[in-house]
């Protein structure tokens, strides 16, 4: 691609961590072993950072440049698929959290979201809140990429303290559904979201979570399969790619987010004009700008 000086790409803004604080700070997490479905989602990371170069810095609706906020790379956790893996996953999630006002993690698959917010929060996961943006529940038995909701609660994350945005028919069993209600997890569902404004949805979801800290995990399999076919979970119906970039703006916003994930994207599977990882690094591109706008 030509290079212009006066049109600077958002991958330039990206630049290496330092022992400097930063702003914002993202880590690559490549899980994919334990996937319900395969995936190559071990090379999405590597991917929405070359993606970035798509994009500049300016958001023309704010009428500001993100340059004026620093945004440190942090790199990726080798082999987080193992128990060991998921123990590197927690400890470059604290080193993260620690050195940026907001750490943004990218996936890999939804697995991460378990390990991330333990290293984010620690032995502080029962004063926390998590937002899923998901089109499922993430409540299965054993590891996968469909647990991480429910081993978060077992490691103490109060149920209470999670909202669930995006919930999509005929993607979760009665089972899973019973278990949210039993565990006292905030649905607001898919068929919701048609009727209701994006306000409405982020005013109801922090009067549930009130002041605590917290974790943003943005599926993208909860977006419509047309702008999301490299999710693996996506179907026709989901949410519209300028509804997630107007959530994960809205997540950025929020003064007591300190952590995101962006999951569930295998980019060896996505269409030639890559729209998937594009969307994907348009979600990190929103979520600093919501930050910037706090």
């Amino acid at each position: 691609m030509s290079e212009d000086s006066l049109w600077p790409r958002a991958s330039h803004w990206l630049q290496p961590a330092t022992s400097d604080p930063a702003k914002l700070g993202i880590f690559g997490v490549p899980a994919s072993q334990t996937s319900i479905s395969a995936t190559g989602a071990h090379h999405t990371p590597t991917a929405i950072r070359e993606a970035l170069s798509r994009f500049s810095t300016f958001s023309y609706a704010a009428n500001a440049d993100l340059r004026s906020i620093s945004f440190a790379d942090f790199g990726d956790v080798q082999e987080p698929d193992t128990p060991e893996g998921e123990d590197r996953t927690m400890g470059l999630a604290r080193r993260v959290s620690g050195a940026s006002d907001v750490s943004i993690a990218l996936g890999g698959d939804n697995s991460i979201t378990y390990a991330v917010m333990r290293g984010v929060f620690g032995d502080g996961l029962s004063e926390a809140g998590l937002i899923t943006l998901d089109a499922h529940h993430d409540l299965r038995d054993g590891i996968s990429n469909g647990s991480p909701v429910r081993r978060l609660i077992e490691a103490g994350l109060p149920g209470t303290s999670i909202v669930q945005i995006g919930i999509n028919d005929f993607s979760n069993s009665p089972e899973y559904a019973q278990r949210a209600k039993e565990c006292g997890i905030n649905v607001i569902t898919r068929q919701a979201l048609r009727t209701r404004t994006l306000e409405s949805i982020i005013d109801q979801t922090l009067s549930l979570l009130g002041d605590r800290k917290l974790h943003v995990d943005i599926d993208m399999d909860v977006c419509d399969q047309s702008v999301a076919p490299a999710c693996p979970a996506a179907t026709p119906g989901g949410i519209s790619a300028d509804e997630l970039r107007q959530f994960a703006f809205a997540f950025g916003k929020i003064p007591t987010v300190v952590s995101c994930d962006i999951t569930e994207i295998d980019a060896h599977a996505d269409g030639p004009d890559l729209r998937t990882v594009r969307l994907g690094a348009l979600a990190v591109l929103e979520i600093a700008s919501g930050y910037q706008s706090r």
